[in-house]
């Protein structure tokens, strides 16, 4: 991943960069100090993937990602000290949002989720453009395309409207103050809305509630951690979910440990 850093703090751009030294396959290939430097050295360096602060001075972190011109686009991981951001990030299809101060084991996993999307990004516009030609045959063999069955589906509400996100592509959802997050391989959405909420919603799906703030796919484990009395998971992409003490048992059961 060719990676441009761009923070107005030079304390910020080192600390990401120390980082960065250490995940794998990572390259950084410049760093800019505001808005304007971002869009040039994007233009000029077409990186796989940008870091941007939101606060900036002059254009922001977000009117910079919004007026990024180049295809295909970089993906985008927004940093910043302010959550409440976090809305207008997700609408401008940002593969994370992590809050200031960055930690090393965050960053790494935003980081190979923004290295997933842009491969499957890449495989899915192939199916797409195989199953267009697959049901162009059977319409042009007296076939009619049968509709898919519905899948349960969550919808998320953007700056231009709603989107759909199927329960089966979300590997864990956690609270976010008033809102949830719902993070799926590619990209995670961000939804008004209450744990209560969510697990009327998500009975007899595969998601399971193993804390009062995180749902988790039990397919996504990889790993059981217990440290002392607390337990905790590990996704396969490196991200560790606590388990509240009240749902350990429940949780081992789904798991079948």
């Amino acid at each position: 991943m060719r990676i441009l850093l761009v923070d107005d703090e030079q304390l910020a751009l080192d600390r990401l960069r120390v980082f960065f030294d250490d995940i794998e396959n990572a390259d950084v290939v410049g760093e800019a100090r505001d808005g304007d430097s971002a869009i040039l050295m994007i233009d000029e360096l077409r990186p796989d993937l940008v870091i941007l602060d939101v606060q900036m001075p002059g254009r922001n972190g977000l009117r910079t990602a919004s007026e990024i011109a180049v295809d295909p686009r970089p993906e985008l991981i927004f940093v910043t000290a302010h959550e409440h951001y976090a809305p207008d990030a997700f609408d401008l299809e940002a593969a994370d949002y992590i809050l200031k101060p960055v930690r090393f084991d965050r960053l790494r996993v935003a980081t190979e989720r923004a290295r997933r999307r842009r491969m499957l990004h890449d495989v899915a516009a192939r199916a797409d453009r195989l199953e267009a030609e697959i049901q162009g045959l059977r319409t042009s063999h007296g076939g009619v395309p049968s509709p898919p069955p519905p899948d349960p589906e969550i919808w998320v509400p953007e700056r231009h409207g709603q989107r759909r996100v199927p329960i089966e592509t979300i590997d864990w959802i956690e609270a976010a103050r008033d809102y949830v997050l719902l993070h799926t391989e590619l990209r995670s959405y961000m939804l008004r809305a209450t744990m209560g909420m969510l697990e009327e919603k998500l009975a007899g799906t595969a998601l399971i509630r193993v804390h009062r703030s995180a749902f988790v796919r039990p397919s996504r484990v990889s790993e059981i951690r217990h440290e002392g009395r607390a337990m905790s998971l590990i996704l396969v992409d490196g991200t560790a979910v606590q388990v509240g003490p009240s749902y350990v048992e429940a949780v081992e059961r789904a798991l079948g440990v």
